[in-house]
């Protein structure tokens, strides 16, 4: 049963990774505002997810942990997608994947006072010293505040894994809340939009049933079945694929020096992930919170 269970855990991992990694070539296809876009997705995510909620029973509770979680899926939504509109799908996603593990450092000492280890310290500088790679290769090509926006996202994305850390934390209700907001922040921009043509539409639905919606329920779902580091090795594979899918579809690709910058921060993450997993115990039940982006 073990094994099965596993499997399933595995294939489910993989599927979110899969269907998070559509969000790039989707939101650069979509001829809408930024807000519009997060909007329209949230909306139909947010039905999927109060269904999922309603069939796995899982009851809705105001608390510290649940009103934090919301602000970081709304601010890490509502980010991701502006930042994807100003800069590269590579950048937005790859500075949302790593500028995260150092503000969870830090949140983490700041509000537990979890002091952080010389391989915390380590990490950071490393991710810092990539992300700066970034911002160098932006500077005078229009794609700097993108890049910022991206750090931001990054910040908010952080605060998702503060859900399950204080008292009461609902990572499911803060998903749906917060994107519920995100929703609301963007649905003045969405009725102003004017172009809702097959193509349009298309890839404005995918974004909400698949990249959104179904990737979260596989994510809350299959991270019960399997170890901390399978489960961060699995959804490692969204940054990675994401603008490799862009370039292909929409052509657009990272220069050398963003393209180093990605391999230093990913390698970074990836690395004091494994190692941090390793010195954990195996639990059954989800330690953190999905990627909201």
């Amino acid at each position: 049963m073990f094994c099965m269970n596993n499997k399933k855990g595995l294939i489910l991992m993989l599927l979110c990774a899969l269907l998070l990694s559509l969000g790039g070539v989707c939101i650069k296809e979509i001829p809408w505002n930024p807000l519009s876009i997060n909007a329209f997705r949230s909306i139909i995510s947010v039905g999927i997810l109060f269904s999922f909620a309603k069939l796995t029973h899982n009851r809705f509770h105001l608390t510290l942990g649940t009103a934090v979680g919301t602000v970081g899926v709304c601010g890490a939504t509502v980010l991701y997608t502006v930042a994807t509109k100003l800069t590269t799908a590579g950048s937005a996603v790859l500075i949302q994947f790593t500028v995260a593990p150092v503000f969870i450092i830090l949140f983490t000492w700041l509000v537990f006072k979890d002091w952080p280890k010389g391989m915390d310290v380590t990490a950071c500088l490393c991710i810092v010293g990539g992300v700066i790679c970034f911002f160098l290769d932006s500077l005078g090509s229009g794609r700097f505040a993108g890049d910022v926006v991206a750090v931001l996202s990054g910040v908010a994305y952080a605060l998702v894994f503060l859900t399950n850390k204080l008292p009461g934390g609902n990572a499911l209700w803060a998903t749906i809340l917060g994107q519920s907001i995100g929703a609301l922040i963007g649905l003045p921009s969405l009725v102003q939009e004017t172009q809702f043509d097959g193509t349009t539409l298309f890839y404005a639905i995918i974004l909400g049933v698949f990249q959104l919606g179904l990737a979260y329920v596989c994510l809350t779902t299959g991270v019960k079945y399997v170890k901390p580091v399978t489960a961060i090795l699995v959804t490692g594979i969204e940054p990675v694929l994401n603008p490799i899918l862009v370039a292909i579809v929409v052509g657009e690709t990272l220069s050398p020096l963003s393209l180093l910058g990605g391999v230093i921060v990913f390698v970074s993450v990836m690395v004091y992930n494994i190692l941090s997993a390793r010195g954990e115990r195996p639990s059954p039940q989800p330690q953190g919170a999905a990627k909201p982006a």
